[in-house]
């Protein structure tokens, strides 16, 4: 593992193009992390808001390798990557396993046509079928060998044949080199356009995108350290965010706490806040006494909220999401350094 490096910037390799690259660019910009790129052709860009990062873009499926090399620190890509390609790498630890975007699952699939083969114990005994009356082994196109490989010997399917292949899967039963297909899928929809059908029960994997890290480059360096951090507290609490509408309403009442009593007295008091509301007096010119309540509540409960607030009196209604919701510390920073530790 290369583990000198020119400089000391602490690097994180992105996927250079597709989905995966839209969904990570969009979710570092959401968390303050906006990537800096002048030109879609360069392959090196910045972070303005942490001059200490260096952004590489890469193929999504070169990422794990990267940071397994020491060439990068970090890397975000899909966790099926990471889960294959990781096997056996003794220097990567996923520090942020779910990013909550590029959502699929590894699956085995079928020809429609088999009827009969339904299960994974169908499928075993259709390999052993397979190989008495023709001669030859069950054969799996898959881009996925090492994961394929373990979830068959897991569920005693023997007399099969993995077989390597780019592009799309699944035309191969189709045309002939392959019998049926180890992929991931997202919708489905993909499959069954080829005709093709999910062997029933838990998939072999289930992904999405995650953050992996070199931890031995981390250890080394405190400096790089508290860099991935920030990087870590911010998206976490942007994700977190996500969950939350805060809602601020003007009352009249006697005083504040007369106000609060009220809101966490009511048969609703579930839609007075995470913690409860903040109740502050409003200065205005008017006689009467008017106060700002202010709640913090889960996203799908907002419109409920709104309506317990006119209920009990509730004007000037707002209604807005969050950008960021920070705790007491970070949960993931602080899983970072237990990973570290070991």
């Amino acid at each position: 593992m290369n583990l000198k490096r020119a400089d000391d910037k602490l690097r994180i390799a992105i996927p250079s193009k597709g989905a995966l690259e839209k969904s990570t660019s969009e979710l570092l910009a959401a968390a303050g992390l906006k990537i800096s790129r002048p030109n879609d052709r360069q392959y090196i860009a910045k972070i303005p808001s942490l001059p200490e990062v260096e952004v590489i873009f890469q193929r999504a499926s070169d990422i794990v390798t990267k940071v397994q090399e020491g060439s990068v620190d970090l890397g975000i890509t899909g966790y099926d990557l990471v889960a294959e390609e990781s096997i056996g790498y003794d220097h990567i630890i996923n520090v942020y396993p779910e990013l909550g975007f590029g959502r699929c699952e590894l699956v085995l699939a079928v020809p429609e046509s088999w009827i009969d083969v339904v299960s994974m114990a169908d499928l075993a005994d259709l390999a052993i079928d397979f190989h008495q009356q023709k001669g030859r082994n069950l054969r799996i196109v898959t881009k996925y060998p090492q994961l394929t490989k373990n979830w068959l010997q897991k569920h005693q399917v023997t007399r099969c044949s993995l077989v390597d292949a780019n592009g799309a899967l699944e035309a191969a039963p189709k045309m002939g080199y392959a019998d049926m297909i180890a992929d991931v899928s997202s919708t489905g929809t993909t499959l069954r356009e080829n005709r093709l059908r999910q062997i029933t029960g838990a998939p072999m994997l289930k992904s999405q995108a995650c953050m992996i890290a070199n931890r031995d480059l981390l250890k080394a360096d405190p400096r790089k350290q508290e860099t991935t951090k920030v990087i870590l507290d911010s998206i976490e609490a942007h994700l977190e965010a996500k969950k939350f509408t805060s809602i601020t309403a003007n009352i009249q009442g006697d005083s504040a706490d007369s106000i609060g009593t009220k809101l966490l007295a009511s048969h609703m008091s579930e839609l007075a806040g995470m913690r409860g509301p903040t109740v502050a007096k409003v200065y205005s010119n008017q006689d009467v006494n008017w106060y700002a309540v202010t709640i913090v509540v889960n996203q799908s409960q907002w419109r409920d909220a709104v309506s317990h607030l006119r209920n009990l009196g509730g004007n000037d209604i707002t209604v807005f999401a969050p950008n960021y919701i920070f705790g007491t510390e970070s949960k993931h920073s602080k899983d970072l350094m237990n990973l570290l530790a070991h």
